[in-house]
């Protein structure tokens, strides 16, 4: 097919038996050839990830307090994955180098990256591929933000020489050398940086879920696989709480229009989820292509008469949320009404000075809260063309006596929002879904 980059999460590679599997899958594939991995995750419910123990050592270096026996549990899970694959790479003075520069009082940054850093190590060596430091690769400014053209032109350049390579995720440099992290789950980001870099002809997202479901398997039982989404179906699902990929890393194949799939490290036979460039000649017509929701929203609607003439009136209603520090998700309007819906987690104890100004400034003739809504998007691409969608959808929610307070449905006609009481919430999943597939 051309050059693959896959990466690797932390579920995938937790322990040697998960180290072979991963093995055995870039070796199917001579197309594998650029490998990313995270930092080892949970290998049990009860157990640790490596990051969250190493972000405790840097907090006990910062106060005084020892962590010896924290950094002593991640000495003994890479020690234990390097005897357990039979490998001669000696890991003991790396790990006594790291300690000694936590206990100095190195960056945050630097110690959350050494998860990735030491998996890089272990895993080039088992792959007999070369190690590559992302800091020498992936670049930020003096401030922490990512340089996107110069990382590019770095990764063109160095890997150009290299056949095959395991970078690890997570992490780069900022000009004075020091390290710079992603935000959490910042692997997926590297990935797709590293296949935007050498014009790869296909992501893999390796994980520990056979891509995304059609809905939330823990309010629908066995929910049918979606086996091929858009960018645009992703960003509309992933919004109202579908996450499989980490949202930011969807940008750089984006832009580069790289096709993403989404595997399962413990399932590599199954097909997974193909995430592709938006437009062309989409099959779906007819078919919704996922249901996600949210809970815990606050809809603040706003009635006055002749709203629609008084100039203003809008940017006013936003100025004073956005006083506040306070973005909206939605805002329904009708000729005399604009309505906020806002997710409470931005609220807290905003509310009662939010309606006293509006109230001041905008003298409307009514102000009504309504509380305790969820949010449910029901997305397809082929939603636009097909006659009857919104009809299966309401009559499915009416068959269940559900009460719709709010409806919104963006220009593009690819999704439809709704909003019903945070008790209807499973309810109205269920039913939209099962209106759709058999």
């Amino acid at each position: 097919m051309g050059i693959k980059v896959a990466k690797f999460g932390g579920s995938s590679l937790a322990d040697a038996e998960q180290f072979r599997r991963v093995r055995s899958i870039v070796m199917m594939d001579e197309d594998r050839r650029y490998i990313i991995p995270s930092a080892p995750g949970k290998r049990h419910s009860s157990d640790h990830k490596i990051t969250d123990l190493l972000y405790l050592c840097h907090e006990h270096a910062q106060k005084g307090i020892p962590f010896g026996e924290i950094f002593e549990l991640i000495s003994t899970r890479y020690l234990k994955i390097v005897e357990e694959l039979g490998l001669s790479l000696d890991l003991r003075p790396i790990l006594e180098d790291i300690r000694e520069k936590v206990l100095g009082g190195y960056s945050v940054e630097y110690t959350a990256s050494r998860g990735e850093y030491l998996n890089g190590l272990i895993l080039s060596e088992f792959l007999g591929y070369e190690f590559v430091d992302p800091a020498e690769m992936i670049l930020f400014t003096e401030s922490g933000v990512y340089d996107s053209k110069r990382t590019l032109e770095a990764v063109e350049k160095t890997l150009a020489k290299i056949e095959n390579a395991v970078i690890p995720g997570f992490y780069g440099s900022r000009p004075d050398g020091g390290i710079q992290t992603f935000s959490r789950g910042g692997s997926d980001i590297t990935g797709a940086i590293i296949a935007q870099g050498i014009k790869a002809d296909l992501y893999e997202n390796w994980t520990d879920v056979s891509g995304f479901m059609m809905a939330d398997p823990r309010v629908v039982k066995n929910p049918k696989p979606i086996k091929e989404i858009t960018y645009r179906e992703l960003r509309e699902l992933a919004y109202m709480g579908a996450n499989v990929l980490h949202e930011d890393s969807v940008f750089p194949v984006r832009q580069a229009g790289i096709p993403i799939n989404i595997k399962n490290t413990n399932e590599p036979e199954a097909e997974g989820t193909l995430i592709v460039p938006n437009g062309g000649d989409f099959s779906r017509s007819g078919m919704i292509t996922g249901i996600a929701g949210k809970k815990g929203f606050t809809v603040i609607t706003i009635e006055k008469a002749m709203m629609n003439t008084e100039l203003g009136f809008g940017r006013r209603l936003l100025s004073i949320i956005e006083s506040r520090g306070i973005s909206f998700e939605h805002m329904p309007s009708g000729i005399d009404s604009i309505s906020l819906v806002i997710s409470d987690n931005q609220l807290n104890e905003k509310l009662d000075g939010i309606i006293e100004e509006i109230n001041q400034q905008l003298k409307p003739d009514a102000v009504d809260v309504h509380d305790n809504m969820a949010l449910i998007a029901t997305v397809g691409q082929g939603m636009a063309r097909t006659p009857g969608i919104s009809g299966r959808l309401f009559s499915a929610l009416g068959s269940e006596d559900i009460n719709v307070r709010m409806i919104a449905q963006g220009s593009g006609e690819m999704n439809i929002i709704i909003g019903v009481e945070n008790d209807d919430f499973e309810r109205a999943i269920e039913a939209i879904y099962y209106a759709f597939v058999n």
